[in-house]
């Protein structure tokens, strides 16, 4: 799928194939197919070339491209029969989390997952995918409905993190998220986590405890963004790229550390170039994770579960 916006390093491919394209309209198009065939070629492995040494600082910008796959994408394609589920019952509901029941190759499950907008209007509807408190506590909501019906819970994390309006500490962001992370940790169903693009900090943690947590490739996940710690230890947004360097926020960084379980991988260029491919891709990688969780007892999976996060950050003195 050709894409709109345009990435800096993804500048000279894009001219390529611009180059291409004017070629294959001249009039003698047929004489010079040889060299328009090569120029293809060339452009392929540029594209391959490129994608495979990706910057840390790159990854994030292609997590955050305007045309890349958001949750409810997901939910019209990689699920079926998605019905949303609104409210916290305490406050209002939040479109910045959505959720509800859905089919995953026939499986009833519940799908929770952030959700940005598009364009001005619904990036304002949806807070830019910054989740209030209620968002949260809708997202509890439906966890407990899920346990309460023996339902599995999948969860789509994308979020540039929690809103920090003053509103939102008015009405307990903390609290709400620190709630989910305790229902979270002994729910009595299985829970998947995909981060699909932007993880950051608590606004993504904040729905991401689970028992297998998957990550697609050019995916981020941190405690803060680049741009927020270049600002805190520089003084400025100019160091953001040393910033995620140093963060190590990709998803081989994070998988080596423990704190994902598997990378799912993305087409060539990013899930925007080819959207329905992703979308199969992550179905498939859904239903055999979650084939494999159906099949322990719930004792075992608390259990296990608990003892994965408990285990991240360990270290002793000697």
């Amino acid at each position: 799928m050709a894409s709109n916006f345009v990435l800096e390093f993804e500048k000279p491919i894009i001219e390529l194939e611009q180059k291409v394209s004017e070629m294959r309209s001249l009039p003698n198009a047929q004489e010079i197919e040889s060299q328009i065939l090569e120029l293809e070629a060339n452009i392929e492995e540029l594209r391959t070339n490129v994608y495979a040494h990706l910057t840390r600082w790159q990854r994030v910008q292609i997590a955050r491209h305007p045309e890349r796959p958001y949750t409810l994408d997901y939910l019209s394609f990689t699920f079926s029969d998605f019905t949303e589920l609104h409210g916290d019952r305490g406050y209002r509901d939040d479109p910045a989390i959505v959720g509800g029941l859905a089919r995953l190759d026939g499986m009833p499950v519940m799908v929770i997952g952030h959700q940005k907008g598009r364009d001005t209007k619904s990036n304002l509807h949806r807070n830019f995918g910054m989740p209030n408190p209620e968002g949260y506590r809708k997202a509890k909501r439906l966890m407990l409905l899920a346990e309460k019906f023996n339902v599995p819970v999948i969860c789509l994390l994308d979020t540039p993190g929690a809103f920090p309006g003053i509103e939102a500490e008015e009405r307990g962001q903390a609290q709400a998220i620190a709630d989910n992370l305790l229902v979270m940790s002994g729910l009595r169903t299985p829970i998947i986590i995909c981060i699909i693009g932007e993880g950051a900090s608590g606004g993504a943690l904040g729905i991401g405890i689970g028992d297998r947590v998957l990550m697609l490739e050019n995916a981020w996940y941190s405690v803060i963004a680049p741009e927020s710690c270049s600002s805190i230890l520089w003084r400025s947004w100019d160091f953001k790229e040393q910033a995620a360097e140093a963060l190590k926020l990709t998803a081989p960084d994070l998988q080596q550390y423990g704190i994902i379980d598997r990378i799912v991988p993305e087409p060539t260029g990013g899930a925007h170039r080819a959207p329905i491919d992703m979308f199969e891709t992550l179905k498939n990688i859904f239903v055999e994770e979650l084939n494999k969780l159906m099949s322990k007892d719930l004792e075992t999976l608390v259990q296990e579960r608990r003892e994965k996060f408990a285990g991240m950050g360990v270290w002793t003195e000697s």
